[in-house]
């Protein structure tokens, strides 16, 4: 990484400068943050102390619950610790990490909830030969595929951002360090890398999102055929990773494939994909799932 730039560290704006604003938000993300946490390290411990959820859907569940811990934790605690300061640095290094995290963790979703789409599509259009496409060592794969792909994409957002020149101003119209506030303040031109930036994220979320389309438009097709109670329990479960998939790619959409040129826009767009979803998936999946309501009713009363 070479830093050929003045600047040393940048001062984030956050959500907002009003005080009484960030006293309230302080609370309000700190209960979000806490709801993260614990709801996506319940289904993870849930997932594995169970033996009724050891299917693959169960598996990748709990590395999607996993994924958002570690996606949160990029850019919330350091969100909620300046609510309560004046002055909210960062360093270089630091900023750069978390662009680093932020894509890697984020990107990694993605394909986790791409990979979860194919899986829903073998279960109900191949129920006969779901044990010998979907086995452990498969779902081992895809997953770690899943981070190897995520950690490709964050090293080109990462490496491209890191070798531009910053030597004006340091301020940075967001809550969290991210490639197109950073690039607004270089002092090179940034439009080749601009148009790298958003045709890599381009290319993986699209991509994904055809992907996902497909799967479900099948799935929806191949359930006509399907009895009643069977249609149920496959939209049962598909409604779920629909909903997840809808508050995850649609504001990471309108970030990456047509930014605003007013950052204060992003950065309210921002907050569904690294506080809200992450925060929602743990209701989502256990409110409409009965497996993993008993799984962990089971699990609570064992500790009790």
């Amino acid at each position: 990484m070479v830093n050929a730039s003045s600047v040393k560290e940048f001062i984030l704006v956050g959500l907002s400068e009003n005080q009484g604003v960030q006293k309230i938000c302080f609370v309000m993300f700190l209960f979000f943050y806490i709801i993260i946490v614990t709801g996506n390290l319940l289904i993870v411990v849930t997932v594995i102390s169970s033996q009724h959820l050891n299917s693959p859907m169960y598996f990748f569940l709990s590395y999607l619950s996993f994924v958002d811990i570690c996606y949160s934790s990029v850019t919330a605690p350091k969100m909620i610790a300046d609510f309560l300061v004046q002055n909210k640095t960062i360093s270089f290094v630091g900023c750069i990490a978390q662009l680093f995290g932020v894509h890697f963790f984020g990107c990694t979703e993605i394909f986790i909830l791409t990979v979860m789409a194919y899986d829903r599509y073998t279960a109900i259009c191949k129920p006969l030969h779901y044990t010998t496409l979907m086995t452990r060592r498969v779902c081992g794969q895809t997953v770690i595929g899943s981070w190897v792909g995520g950690f490709v994409h964050s090293m080109v957002q990462t490496l491209l951002t890191s070798r531009l020149s910053f030597c004006g101003p340091n301020v940075i119209d967001h809550y969290f360090c991210d490639v197109h506030p950073l690039l607004q303040l270089a002092c090179n031109n940034t439009y080749a890398v601009r148009i790298i930036v958003v045709a890599n994220s381009g290319m993986i979320a699209l991509s994904c999102f055809f992907i996902l389309v497909v799967s479900y438009i099948v799935i929806l097709v191949s359930l006509k055929s399907q009895t009643s109670e069977g249609r149920h329990k496959a939209l049962s479960t598909c409604g779920s990773h629909i909903t997840v998939v809808i508050l995850f790619f649609g504001p990471c959409t309108f970030t990456y494939i047509c930014p605003s040129s007013d950052l204060s826009e992003d950065k309210s767009v921002a907050v569904f994909y690294t506080v809200i979803t992450p925060m929602l998936n743990p209701l989502i999946y256990t409110l409409r799932n009965n497996e993993v309501k008993m799984a962990m009713k089971k699990l609570w009363s064992r500790k009790v």
